[in-house]
């Protein structure tokens, strides 16, 4: 296919899933075009139908089937967001869905893909995508169903390259595209259309350090089989590479960088602090390679993909506590105080003239290494930074034995 055809064949892709996608917004972030010393720009799919993209290839897929095998009934392997996708997009063609998950998928996931079709089931299987898709793959065969790939398909890749299509028609003169990987079906539709339209446009994929299995086959390392540890990054946790994505990452995609899960947490936070965004850690992979310099760039004109929304609360909880502590933001200490009436108010009364904010305490008189006219007193204070944590900690000290304590 000459490039003029496949431009005009997503260009056809975005008209047709008028009406049933949203037209995501690329906003200029304030935030972290001063933070990076460039000019970001933040295409926001956790905004998108199912909170991601996945939904622009899923519906181009089933669209494409013939009728006789809609009726059949389809079936996938997902992380959450694919079978979210899968879910509404078999629903709006009123056909059944079987989508298999991963047993330890965020539970939001799996009950947003309940929802979504009632025609439709979700199979809990394994620990990781991979288990999930070889179960899926047997149901296939045992119930004859069509088989929707989250990555390896040129449907879905087609259908995600609209995104391409709308960051450069939402601002043509962006330079340099950031973008997760999980399998590569995100990043192969946004570079194969970019790369045709403006061969200049630089386009960088980012991968989680715990699953970085494309990130080893782009850099022509062998594909021995590595361990998938544990990341918040789930929606891009994929142990295999997909040979067709591999195929157009290679040629499309300009580099890959790995990012931690604490500089993934970190961008959670900012985001939702500075930007009041709230994005799952896949998305946030994008910008987490910005804001930890992965990439020497000053001055360009970036997009960085915010592929998703869907984070469960508890996780988000702990990434709010882990990054108020990390920020010196949060205090916990013990001490020793007399046993007598008053004695707690001398404590207090320092927190509060060095202005921290008193979060919980906990007043304990029974533990058996305590003498009988003294209590023991944990308290978790709000603070403003490390210095000030510094500052409140040196005056407790010249009154009262401190213990600084691990949350």
């Amino acid at each position: 296919m000459s490039e003029k055809d496949y431009i005009e064949e997503i260009e056809t892709i975005r008209k047709n899933l008028t009406g049933i996608i949203h037209y995501t917004p690329l906003e200029r972030s304030h935030t972290f075009s001063v933070l990076t010393n460039n000019q970001v720009f933040l295409k926001l799919e956790n905004f998108q139908r199912t909170g991601s993209f996945k939904i622009r290839g899923a519906y181009n897929k089933i669209s494409n089937l013939p009728e006789t095998e809609r009726k059949k009934g389809v079936i996938t392997a997902s992380a959450g967001n694919h079978g979210q996708a899968v879910a509404l997009a078999a629903k709006l063609f009123d056909i059944n869905s079987t989508i298999v998950v991963p047993e330890n998928s965020p539970i939001v996931k799996i009950e947003a893909i309940k929802n979504y079709n009632d025609k439709g089931k979700v199979v809990e299987h394994g620990m990781t995508y991979d288990d999930a898709y070889q179960k899926a793959l047997e149901i296939k065969n045992e119930e004859d169903l069509i088989f929707i790939h989250a990555f390896n398909d040129m449907n879905i890749i087609k259908g995600q390259a609209t995104i391409g299509l709308e960051v450069l028609e939402q601002f043509p003169e962006i330079e340099y595209i950031l973008c997760p990987i999980g399998g590569g079906g995100l990043i192969s539709g946004i570079s194969s259309y970019c790369k045709k339209l403006n061969s200049n446009i630089k386009i960088i994929g980012v991968q989680s350090d715990k699953a970085p299995f494309m990130f080893e086959a782009f850099k022509g390392k062998d594909l021995k089989p590595l361990e998938m540890k544990d990341t918040i990054c789930d929606g891009i946790a994929v142990k295999k590479p997909g040979d067709m994505t591999l195929e157009m990452i290679k040629e499309y995609v300009d580099d890959i960088l790995l990012v931690s899960d604490e500089e993934v947490a970190n961008a959670i936070l900012l985001l939702l602090e500075r930007s009041k965004i709230y994005v799952e850690g896949a998305g946030a992979a994008g910008l987490a390679a910005l804001l930890s310099k992965k990439l020497n760039i000053t001055n360009k004109n970036v997009a960085v993909i915010i592929s998703g929304g869907n984070l469960t609360p508890n996780l988000l909880n702990r990434i709010i506590k882990k990054g108020l502590i990390k920020a010196g933001r949060l205090l916990k200490f013990k001490t020793k105080v007399s046993d007598v009436p008053g004695a707690l108010l001398n404590v207090l009364r320092v927190i509060a003239e060095e202005k921290g904010n008193i979060i919980s305490i906990i007043h304990e008189r029974e533990k058996l290494e305590l003498e009988y006219k003294q209590a023991e007193v944990i308290l978790e204070i709000e603070t403003r930074n490390q210095h000030h944590i510094n500052e409140i900690l040196k005056k407790l000290k010249e009154h009262f034995p401190i213990e600084v304590m691990k949350f």
